[in-house]
Parts: C-alpha cells; structure tokens; sequence
C-alpha cells in the first residue's frame, strides 16, 4: 500500500532536533498546507522549524490523486445550498489565489505539472440534475465553465460540466522544491518527532517526544488538530478513500482530461506519465474511517470497476489516502480557539487539498505577518446553516452511539466469558474477533460464551477481545503477534482491524495505529500501549 507518488523515493534526509532551542514560529505537519506556510514566513525573514512526526508527504498530500482543479466535483452546489454567494465566492476565491500561487511557484522552480481540462460527470440519467445544480454554482462564482455531452471517457456518459486549464502534478516533486527552498531560507525541517502539546503565555513551549522548544507562533497542519481546542474533531467527519496506478493495454490510453463521477461510489480519473509509461489512475470508493465490514472489498470494488472500463489494466500500486470532512462543508483556518492568538491551525479540505491547502496557507501567513486576505476575512465570518448544525449533531450521536456500542458488546463478552469460563471439555476456542468489530475474512465462529485469548489470529488478520476489564487489540503481521490496548488513545474508541492496510483504526475521529501500534495519523498524539502477555 505505496502511493505511486511515495515509491522508490529516497530517504528523507531531516535536519537535527535541537531541544530547547526558539523560533519565530513553529509547524507540525510537512504536507502541503505545512510547508507552503512555513516558505511564506521564511520569505519574511522569520525563523521556521517544520516538525514532521515521519517524513514530508507521509500522510495525505503523498497519498492523494493531486488534482490542481477549481472545479470540484459538485462541492460548489452543496456550498450554494448551506452559504451566500458572497460565502461561495470567497472559497472560489481563494481556492483560485491557492491554484494561481502554487502553479506560479512550479513555473518559477521548474518544477513540472501539465494542463489538463477537468471534467465532472454523470454515469446516470439521474445524475444529470446534479450537473445542472454544479453548472449554475459555479458559472454563478465566475468559473468559465460549459456543458458537454462527450466527455472523452471510454464508457457512455449523460453529460459532464467542463472547465478548461486546469492542472495535475506529482504532489511529491512539490514538497520537494518547497523543503530545498525553505532550507535556502535557513528554515529547519525536522522528521520523526510528534509534536504533543503547545502550553504557556508567548513565548509558546511546544511539547515534543523528543523535547521542547519555543515558539512566538505555532501552525498546526496535521490533517486534523492534535490539539483538542475548539473541539474540531467534533466537527470532522474522516473518511478514507482509495487509489490505483493501473498499466493499460497497448491499445488502450488514459482519457484526455481529468474527472470524477457525481454518483456514489465516486469514481475519479486521472493519467501520470513514469517510466516513459501513461498510466492510468483511479481513486473512490471511501467509507468513514474504521467503519466498514471490510477495507480490502473497497479496493477491490475500485479495481473491478476499473477492469469493466479497462479490461486487462494491471495494477502497478495501490494506496488509500484519509481526508477530512467539515459538517458545514466550510474548510476551517485560521487562529485556533483557546490559543491566546498565537496558534494557527488549517484543517477539513474535502479531498480538494491540492487548492484548498495553499489558500489555508496563504490566510494563515497573512494572519501572521499581518497582512490581509478578503476573501479569507469572508470565509472566517461565517455562520453555520441549520444543515451544517443538524450535520454536526447527526455526526456525534454517531459517534457516541458507536463509542457506547463497542464498550457494551465488549461488555456483554466479558460477562457471557465468565459464565462459561469453568466448562470443562470446551473445544479450545478459535482465533474468532471480538464484539465491537468486523468479523475476519474466514476466520472460524467463536464458541459461545469464549473469546480469543492466547490463540493468534492467522497472519494478515487482527481483532478485539476482552481480557478482565482491558479489550485487547490482537493481531499477527509478517509472522509477529502483537497484543495491544484496543482502546484509542485519543477520546477512547475501541479500534477496528483494516484489513486493507493491517492498522488500527479508530471509528470515532480517525487515528489510525500502525499494527505493532504506532501512531500513524488523527487527532490522537500517543502510540497504543502493549497489552502485556494473554
């Protein structure tokens, strides 16, 4: 699960971690939004440490299809429903400024990127209502687009919505340029600390795994808040999505443009040219995070549409990326509530993080240096439509009902275990997951009233039972057996098996732990402890 983007590329080479040393502003996070931020104040003569708690692009920026696109999917009419145009404009307005300033950038570092038209269609008779609602939203923001009814794909379609010049690069070969540049300006950028709190009056300390330092200013820019003020994973929805690299058969050629479908499950396309190869890339079928039976059958959803449409493309790589949604469809940046004006924060791009990241940027650095954004002063100013709020609520009864449904199974387990634990002549239970989460791909049914215990689940496999009063995340990868707390360390959701990507995913907000429990991404800072011996 290599992103064609992350492959075969060398290692990051971080500069040392001083602890104790200061700043003028400290980033967490080496994507897009971080690093476009920390070159902007670096121009500014300011002294910047990006810190990165693996290497840049490691998370959703080298993980994406890295489309440069003002068009959208259908984003602009779901925004037309909840905002005013003057709301609706001003994210077309800095989405623009945040396409216009990264292709400038590319153009200026040599940086290479190609001009694609970006198309969004409808495979159904009924999706073309869709259309019409995204054609009048947009044309309403000043886009230059047009309806058509050949979209240039190999399968028939009912109409797409066309806007021209558009772009597409390779979301590494930018974080590359923005990490050479920053160093020219004598920023530092250090790998492998996680950052895990930022207290006190100016200067801030900034808590690491590795040590402290200070900062007048600090920039959250890790997907998600790992900062808990202003509550914004109560306001996220995480949802994972998945992605394809294909080699197409010789007489077969990627479609012209780049698109995605206005039906669910989404469908995106996209070409790269490697390797002197066109390949072809597709990406959706996404689900919330940690809450689907099986991971794999998404992938294998993707790539199965894409064999009906390209009959005999073979798959070079596979990955998945993790987005954030806002339930008022708003991105959110800016000062950070209850951080006294010194902490900064851009988060919930809608998977359009290719322009949405730069505009965060951009409006962050403005903040910062005392500049000024109009557009980014509208988007602030907002106010929440009754179906963003209804969303919001809709989303944590979800999470509280899931939160309360995990523990109670878990419980039910505990209590059905030690009223059968002194049966005598049991058959010795099987490797069988544990209440709370999606049943393993052919693993045996759990004898009634046990849980698996010192049994290892078959290699690829993991799932959750109750020891005492501990659930207990088990799994075996690669030959090792690994035996975890189940609870998320986070806000205490009990974890889900990805059978995909051989993780930990958590139901509620999205951290993700690696399977010997290392912390991969969401809002949680801190790995997953061991469980100790069955």
């Amino acid at each position: 699960m290599t992103s064609i983007w992350l492959d075969r590329r060398a290692p990051f080479a971080a500069d040392p971690f001083e602890p104790d040393s200061r700043y003028d502003t400290v980033v967490a996070g080496a994507g897009l939004t971080g690093l476009v931020t920390a070159l902007l104040l670096a121009r500014s003569g300011q002294s910047v440490l990006v810190l990165e708690a693996r290497h840049p692009g490691a998370v959703t920026t080298g993980n994406s299809t890295a489309k440069v696109s003002l068009l959208q999917g259908t984003f602009l009419s779901r925004l037309a429903r909840q905002y005013s145009r003057k709301q609706v404009q001003a994210y077309v307005d800095g989405n623009r400024e945040g396409q216009a300033w990264l292709l400038r950038y590319l153009e200026e570092q040599n940086v290479p990127f190609q001009r694609r038209t970006a198309y969004t269609y409808a495979a159904s008779a009924q999706g073309t209502e869709k259309l019409r609602e995204e054609l009048s939203a947009a044309g309403t923001a000043g886009l230059d687009v047009d309806y058509v009814r050949d979209a240039g794909l190999p399968f028939p379609v009912h109409g797409a919505v066309r806007l021209r010049g558009q772009a597409q690069i390779n979301p590494m070969d930018v974080l590359d340029a923005l990490v050479a540049d920053i160093r020219s300006r004598g920023g530092r950028i250090v790998g492998g600390v996680r950052l895990r709190d930022v207290t006190g009056d100016a200067p801030s300390i900034v808590r690491t795994d590795r040590g402290s330092v200070r900062a007048d200013k600090v920039v959250l820019a890790t997907g998600i808040p790992v900062l808990d003020r202003g509550l914004y994973f109560a306001k996220l929805k995480p949802a994972r999505s998945y992605a394809a690299a294909l080699e197409l058969q010789e007489e077969q050629a990627p479609p012209p443009g780049m698109y995605i479908s206005v039906e669910e499950p989404t469908h995106s396309l996209r070409d790269y040219e490697v390797d002197g190869r066109n390949l072809l890339l597709v990406g959706g079928h996404g689900h919330h995070v940690g809450r689907t039976d099986s991971e794999k059958a998404h992938l294998a959803g993707l790539l199965s549409w894409a064999d009906k449409h390209y009959p005999g493309a073979v798959a070079t790589h596979t990955w998945s990326a993790q987005d954030y949604h806002p339930t008022n469809l708003m991105p959110f940046f800016g000062k950070l509530p209850r951080g006294k004006g010194r902490i900064y924060f851009g988060t919930g791009y809608n998977k359009w993080g290719m322009t949405n990241a730069v505009a965060a940027a951009l409006g962050i650095s403005a903040d910062i240096l005392g500049g000024k954004m109009p557009w980014a002063d509208t988007i602030h100013h907002r106010i929440t439509a009754p179906a963003g709020a209804f969303s919001a609520v809709s989303l944590n009864a979800g999470v509280a009902a899931r939160l309360a449904s995990d523990w109670g199974k878990l419980a039910a387990e505990g209590r059905r275990f030690d009223g059968f634990k002194r049966a005598k002549d049991r058959p010795a239970a099987p490797p069988a997951p544990g209440a709370g989460t999606t049943p393993v791909a052919a693993a045996p049914a759990p004898v009634p009233g046990e849980h698996a215990t010192a049994a290892a689940p078959t290699e690829g496999h993991g799932s959750v039972y109750r020891a005492g009063n501990r659930p207990v995340a088990v799994s075996t990868v690669g030959g090792n057996t690994c035996r975890l707390s189940a609870v998320c360390t986070h806000l205490g959701g009990i974890l889900h098996w990805n059978d995909n990507e051989q993780t930990w995913d958590c139901p509620l907000h999205g951290s993700r732990f690696t399977n010997e429990g290392k912390l991969l991404e969401g809002p949680a800072t801190k790995d997953l402890p061991q469980a100790g011996p069955a």
